[in-house]
C-alpha cells in the first residue's frame, strides 16, 4: 500500500472517476476530488494531501493560477507545514509558455493527460518526495530553454519557449534596485518551480527568510506576483 495521500481536481467526471479507480489499484489513497477550482482549494486547504493532481483546464479557473493561489496560501502561513502539499499539473497542453507559466506558479511536476498509469504513478512517488518529474514530451522545453534562452537558428530544436527581451524601463529598474547575490539564487529557484519550503530546503535557510527574499525580488522586479517576476527575470537575462 502507497503511503501517499492524494486529491484529484478535475472537472471531467468519467476522467476523474478513471483516474481513481486505478490510482486506487495501485495502491494510492485517495482522499477527496473536486470537479472545479473553487472546490479544489477548499479541498486542499481542509484534507492537506500529499501530492494534489490539478488539471489545467477547470471551468472557474485554469490549473495554473489554482495553483499559484494555493501555493501562496501556503507560503503565507507563519510557520512552515510539517508536510507541503505537492502539486502535479495534467494537461493535454503542452504550449511552452504555459509549461513555463505553470512551474513559475509553483506547480512541483508537469503531466501529459496521456501519459501511461504506471508514469503517472511514478511521477506521483517522485513528486512526492519532493523532487520535480516532469513528462518527456516537454522535459526538452522546460530543461533546455528556461535555463539557457531561446538559441540562434531556425531548426525545429530551436523552436521552443519564446522569451522576449525586456521592456527599457525594466532594464532600468533592475540597474537602479540591483538583486543581491542570494536574492539571485531565490529567483533562479521561483523560475524553475520551486515552492518556498523547497527553497529553504535547497538553500539552508528559514521559510521566513524566503518570504523575505520573495518580497524583496517582488518589489525590485516592481511585479504582482512569482509568475510576473519569473517571467521579467528570463526576459531581462537576471537568470539562465
Amino acid at each position: 500500500m502507497e503511503d501517499i495521500r492524494i486529491t484529484l481536481i478535475e472537472d471531467h467526471d468519467l476522467t476523474r472517476v478513471g483516474m481513481r479507480t486505478a490510482l486506487q489499484q495501485r495502491g494510492f489513497n485517495v482522499i477527496g476530488e473536486a470537479a472545479n477550482a473553487a472546490d479544489g482549494l477548499k479541498l486542499l486547504e481542509t484534507a492537506k494531501p500529499d501530492v494534489a493532481i490539478v488539471d489545467i483546464g477547470l471551468p472557474d479557473m485554469d490549473g495554473i493560477e489554482l495553483t499559484r493561489r494555493f501555493k501562496q496560501a501556503q507560503a503565507d502561513v507563519e510557520e512552515a507545514p510539517v508536510a507541503e502539499t505537492k502539486v502535479l499539473i495534467l494537461t493535454l497542453q503542452d504550449n511552452d509558455d504555459i509549461v513555463l507559466a505553470a512551474f513559475a506558479a509553483g506547480a512541483d511536476s508537469y503531466c501529459m493527460k496521456d501519459v501511461s498509469l504506471d508514469s503517472l504513478a511514478e511521477a506521483l512517488r517522485v513528486t512526492n518526495s519532493g523532487n520535480s518529474w516532469i513528462d518527456p514530451a516537454i522535459a526538452r522545453v522546460v530543461l533546455h530553454q528556461a535555463r539557457q534562452g531561446a538559441p540562434d537558428g531556425d531548426t525545429p530544436e530551436s523552436k521552443t519557449v519564446a522569451i522576449h527581451a525586456a521592456e527599457p524601463e525594466y532594464n532600468q529598474i533592475i540597474e537602479a534596485y540591483p538583486l543581491t547575490e542570494r536574492e539571485l539564487e531565490v529567483l533562479q529557484l521561483i523560475v524553475d518551480g520551486c515552492s518556498n519550503a523547497a527553497i529553504a530546503e535547497k538553500l539552508y535557510i528559514t521559510v521566513g527568510t524566503v518570504k523575505t527574499h520573495v518580497r524583496n525580488i517582488l518589489n525590485k522586479l516592481c511585479a504582482d506576483d512569482r509568475t510576473q517576476a519569473a517571467v521579467r527575470a528570463l526576459r531581462s537575462g537576471l537568470v539562465g
